[in-house]
């Protein structure tokens, strides 16, 4: 009569981890890439986000907001008068924030104020997006 093994053996065991840590460090490794990619694309939807904001509130409350773009503690804020609107912080994923400017402001008639066209680019890694903000306004990656 023939008894049946229940369970496996320490070398079978051993053998199983040493797959699953090998496959693991081949996902870290190849994986950052997809994180950085992953981080700038919401960080640039986020911007973008904030900038549509801060022209909606202009245009509906018929009252001047601004964006300002602080680059020592890699955020951006939105303010109306003297309140702010919105706050968003990229420092914590890692993304850099660059701009040609430190501000926007829309008039309450939704336009961008400033003789200029603004570029704001997100960095991680070997990924970057660039956002270009209008002096009508306007939003565009």
């Amino acid at each position: 009569m023939f008894h049946r093994r229940r369970g496996s053996t320490t070398v079978e065991q051993l053998v199983v981890l040493t797959i699953l840590a090998i496959s693991a460090g081949i996902a870290i490794i190849g994986g950052g890439p997809v994180l950085d990619a992953a981080a700038v694309e919401a960080s640039a939807q986020e911007t973008a986000t904030l900038f549509a904001l801060a022209r909606d509130q202009a245009l509906a409350g018929g009252v001047a907001t601004a964006v300002r773009i602080d680059r020592p503690t890699q955020r951006i804020l939105v303010h109306v008068a003297r309140d702010t609107l919105a706050i968003a912080s990229f420092a914590s994923s890692r993304v850099t924030l660059d701009a040609t400017r430190d501000s926007m402001a829309y008039h309450p008639s939704g336009l961008g104020a400033g003789a200029a066209n603004l570029r704001v680019t997100l960095t991680r890694g070997r990924r970057a997006d660039t956002i270009t903000v209008s002096r009508l306004g306007r939003v565009s990656r």
